[in-house]
């Protein structure tokens, strides 16, 4: 196993300078094309909408138990010590209310409980799109670089998981596995991954023919040199765009899984706030203020998501920024 990563090395001190001074200049052209590629970004209104909701609702999920005023699951009282047991409306819409959301059925704050819950969703979103990508892009180099039986034999798989529906086939696993904050994300990324898997693929076919590459191979490089040296940089901005469009589809499906009740009984996210809701009938009671803010949490985390992916496209393919 050394031997392999040995040959990512150079063995003189001489030729150790050479390589220290190519990786140098080679982080300097990714930080360059990183420049380039933020510069492009920025230009659009809507890519900086969407990374401010999304760096609003990171630094929620920070610091939100700092400012949370209740613990997520802290039944509350009323001045006179008897327990809050039924829905309490917003401040704005009561003077005799001191939470600013109002109250579950159960004497929960609702502020308290949405901010909480930013951390398990940006978590299982921001996880999820780490390891989806990982797994996606590591199949696709694999599979393109070496073609053949190999290939035919991880684009079968994919086959197998496209046939597969991402969020029935999640809830089915966690009911048989157990609900739990891990098993929602092992879940996610055991389908999630096919997408990216044979994009990339269909990009490293097209790379494995360059002059570059074969140049490589001519020089002796090994097979792992040559994919993370040389393949691997170029289907990035792919691996990046396919990473955001998955931080939107993983909340969605953990919101989908606990409002099924198959959600992190430990944990309190937007998806159990949901669940929660629908269980107390809080539709039929006009509870409004229990379903809507997670609601509108869910929604504008997953757009921001989404256009961010959307922005991002643009880095992919120049060619729709002339539209």
């Amino acid at each position: 196993m050394s031997s392999i990563f040995q040959e990512l090395e150079d063995d003189s001190p001489g030729e150790q300078d050479v390589g220290s001074e190519v990786r140098r200049s080679s982080w300097r052209r990714y930080a360059s094309m990183g420049r380039d590629q933020l510069r492009v970004l920025s230009q659009d209104t809507l890519f900086n909408v969407a990374a401010t909701i999304l760096l609003f609702f990171t630094t929620l999920a920070v610091v939100g138990p700092l400012i949370a005023p209740h613990r997520p699951q802290e039944r509350l009282y009323q001045e006179n010590g008897v327990l809050i047991d039924q829905w309490a409306e917003p401040a704005f819409m009561s003077s005799e209310s001191t939470h600013l959301l109002g109250t579950t059925a159960q004497g929960y704050d609702i502020f308290s409980q949405l901010i909480y819950a930013t951390r398990p969703a940006l978590i299982v979103g921001f996880l999820a799109a780490v390891l989806t990508v990982s797994v996606g892009t590591s199949v696709g180099l694999i599979a393109g670089y070496y073609g053949g039986t190999v290939d035919q034999i991880l684009m079968r798989i994919v086959d197998f998981a496209y046939g597969l529906p991402l969020l029935p086939t999640v809830i089915v696993f966690v009911a048989i596995i157990g609900p739990s904050f891990e098993n929602i994300v092992l879940g996610i990324v055991l389908l999630q991954w096919r997408g990216s898997a044979r994009v990339i693929r269909s990009q490293v076919l097209s790379l494995r023919e360059r002059p570059f590459v074969k140049a490589a191979k001519i020089t002796g490089a090994s097979d792992l040199r040559i994919i993370v040296r040389h393949i691997a940089p170029n289907v990035l901005s792919l691996s990046f765009l396919y990473a955001s469009f998955a931080i939107g589809w993983a909340i969605l499906t953990e919101a989908g899984v606990s409002f099924l009740g198959l959600g992190d009984p430990n944990r309190v996210s937007w998806g159990t706030m949901l669940q929660s809701a629908r269980a107390y009938s809080a539709v039929a009671e006009g509870a409004w203020w229990w379903f809507i803010p997670p609601g509108i949490c869910i929604s504008l985390v997953v757009l921001s998501g989404f256009l961010i992916g959307r922005a991002y496209e643009e880095i992919v393919q120049p060619e729709l920024r002339m539209n």
